[in-house]
């Protein structure tokens, strides 16, 4: 692959110049991490968020704007729009949990992954620790609780296996369907305010933890506490 930075944030993180003319040898996704692994044992970590965006094309045409990283082979090239996250990382295996949509992953098996985190923690927030198990995000949190009528503002350690396992299950089949192009409606995710379309209570909003990530919740009938409003 030839390799460069057209924008200086990508140049900064000097990835274009540690793969430039080096073999890309596969691409893996584990929850929210894109791993891009090189010979040489260089291993880049991709890192969306809210606002990057990779795109793939056939190689050869004029790029319109300054990606942070620019790809190219003999036919394709990607382009990394708006980082957040670009690093060589070597090591970026170990620092996420196995990812719930993998082939073979079993739900109740991770299980025992969730039960590593501090039972104080509240179940919203030890959901998308991608540490324990990696591709739950602030919506999907949200969705699979309703669905499963548990709080996020539950301890970990309030919950039962087999209610852990079921939220599992029901993320893991749902996200699936999603990324083959079967999407469903939100129950609650962006409806404060609304009412929940099982028990018609309104649909409540409030940011949890230290990233202050939103949780969206039914305070009818998904079991557990009710956060102050102060």
């Amino acid at each position: 692959m030839t390799a460069e930075s057209p924008h200086e944030r990508g140049v900064a993180t000097g990835v274009a110049k540690a793969v430039d003319g080096r073999v890309l040898q596969s691409v893996e996704a584990i929850g929210k991490n894109l791993l891009l692994r090189f010979d040489g044992d260089i291993v880049v970590r991709s890192h969306l968020r809210m606002k990057g965006r990779w795109r793939v094309r056939r190689a050869g045409g004029p790029i319109a704007g300054r990606p942070w990283l620019v790809l190219r082979g003999a036919g394709w090239e990607a382009t990394q729009w708006n980082g957040p996250v670009l690093t060589l990382q070597p090591d970026a295996r170990v620092r996420v949990g196995p990812d719930l949509l993998a082939d073979g992953a079993v739900p109740e098996e991770l299980v025992a992954r969730l039960r590593r985190a501090d039972p104080e923690r509240l179940l919203g927030e030890v959901l998308q620790d991608q540490r324990l198990v990696s591709g739950i995000g602030n919506m999907w949190m949200s969705e699979l609780l309703w669905a499963t009528r548990l709080s996020p503002w539950l301890t970990i350690g309030e919950t039962i296996d087999v209610e852990l396992g079921a939220a599992l299950r029901w993320g893991r089949e749902t996200m699936r369907a999603s990324v083959a192009g079967t999407r469903p409606g939100r129950a609650v995710y962006r409806r404060s305010g609304r009412p929940c379309l099982r028990c018609d209570a309104l649909i409540r909003a409030r940011g949890q933890g230290d990233a202050n990530r939103t949780a969206y919740w039914c305070p009818g009938c998904q079991r557990g506490p009710q956060p102050s409003l102060t």
